[in-house]
């Protein structure tokens, strides 16, 4: 496939002007080598850098499965398949991941997709029923490759290159640098571009970093008084424990301010649901463990709050790169008690952040979030969406915020003055000539 003659297309429904130099660099050099690792900091556009290079070696006259893509978490699924399907290339492509029902996929993969994203588990289960179409797969691409090595996937990794009989290329990608590769990887003479930059390179001078003292053991008091003196910019709080997410969103939601949380022992609608809501605006506030500390991809986040510090130099790295991507401006802030001691891998020097001791509590946000229950697989798209409630309701375009269709439910952000009577006109109308029930979204908690 030509990307250069299609390459102002993609940029432009991204909304990216150029090029940086790490995605130039591996699209030239995807050309010129079968083999390639690609090592890039967190939020440095490392997955269109390989997207594209994925697609110049794409035959768009061969039906069959063309190219693989592993990845260490459904997050991660999901974040290729949205850069993706924003870019508007004709391919077809099927997510295969845990919590996805496998009767689905199965369907799906009938027909072969030229483009397969999945985790290693799910990838090797469907592989092993003869659901995937091996033998036309000739490009293989491990994104965030060390995670998936982290997280203990090494068996099916090993059998799914192993069944790769047919592959020529490969691209492997990483936040952090390695010193061996394993062998299972199956590489032979790869060539690697480093772009991994350190210290305050690292962020182009786009990232600050401060120390927040508490002055109680319990942070809580000092975490709501800085996202009161946030003012409702973009916050995620990183915490190290599933059951501490969930008592600090309770918390600080019970002090006034309306709060998301995400963690790995949710189910996958409650997970879509928070996330949305964050990303919509409906909250502004996201507790999470260091599962969004990978794979999420999300703009305008102002601030990473560190309410628990992170256990190592990697998990700081990538909490910290879910701010100030792709030139953005962010501010990370180490949240410290004085039982604590800012860890050792933090060698750059931390100045204190000054803020009031006391800050009002933020405007209420402007957002709700509508449930609607037809998706991707009742053929409903964003249009439909948007026609729905702009011709039933009444709405403008100012009142309808982010929509997020699913496979079989969607997310609509709806201007919060307007849902109660947006609620009363939709009610008993249809959608595209099916049954709809269209509800206000739940926050886990609620302030």
């Amino acid at each position: 496939m030509d990307i250069q003659q299609n390459l102002p297309n993609y940029l432009e429904r991204l909304k990216i002007k150029t090029l940086n130099a790490m995605q130039l660099a591996a699209l030239e050099a995807t050309a010129m080598h079968p083999e390639l690792i690609l090592l890039s900091n967190t939020g440095s556009g490392k997955t269109l850098a390989f997207l594209l290079a994925m697609l110049s070696h794409i035959d768009e006259n061969n039906p069959h499965t063309q190219v693989l893509i592993m990845v260490p978490s459904r997050e991660l699924v999901l974040q290729i398949d949205e850069v993706f399907r924003k870019m508007g290339t004709p391919f077809k492509v099927t997510l295969c991941y845990g919590g996805h029902k496998r009767e689905i996929e199965e369907q799906n993969l009938v027909q072969a997709p030229v483009i397969i994203i999945g985790t290693a588990g799910r990838l090797a289960d469907h592989i092993r029923r003869r659901n995937i179409e091996t033998d036309s797969i000739h490009l293989l691409i491990l994104d965030e490759f060390d995670k998936s090595m982290e997280l203990g996937f090494h068996e099916e990794m090993a059998f799914i290159i192993q069944s790769l009989k047919n592959v020529t290329r490969k691209i492997l990608t990483s936040a952090t640098a390695t010193d061996q590769l394993p062998e299972l990887f199956q590489l032979h003479e790869p060539h690697q571009l480093n772009y991994i930059l350190a210290g305050k390179e690292a962020s182009n001078f786009a990232l600050e970093m401060f120390t927040l003292f508490s002055p109680e053991k319990d942070k809580i008091n000092t975490l709501f008084n800085f996202l009161c003196y946030a003012n409702n910019r973009p916050c995620i709080v990183f915490c190290n424990h599933r059951d501490a997410v969930e008592r600090v969103a309770q918390l600080i939601a019970e002090k006034g301010i309306r709060t998301t949380f995400y963690h790995g022992g949710m189910e996958q609608r409650e997970r879509e649901s928070e996330l949305c809501m964050f990303k919509n605006g409906t909250s502004n506030v996201l507790i999470t463990t260091d599962l969004a500390s990978r794979g999420l991809d999300i703009a305008g986040i102002r601030y990473i709050i560190h309410y628990h510090p992170p256990m190592s130099e990697e998990v700081y790295t990538h909490r910290n790169g879910r701010t100030a991507r792709m030139n953005d401006f962010g501010t990370a802030i180490l949240l410290i008690s004085e039982e604590e001691k800012i860890p050792d891998f933090i060698v750059d020097e931390i100045q204190d952040i000054d803020i009031p001791e006391s800050n009002p509590l933020p405007l209420k946000t402007q957002w709700n979030t509508l449930h609607i229950s037809l998706g991707k697989k009742d053929k409903v798209n964003k249009i439909d969406i948007v026609g729905f409630l702009s011709q039933v309701a009444g709405l403008k375009k100012d009142d309808i915020g982010l929509i997020e269709v699913k496979d079989y439910y969607a997310f609509a952000a709806v201007r919060k003055s307007k849902i109660n009577e947006t609620l009363r006109l939709i009610k008993d109308h249809k959608l595209k000539g099916k049954k709809v029930k269209v509800d206000v979204a739940l926050a886990m908690v609620s302030s």
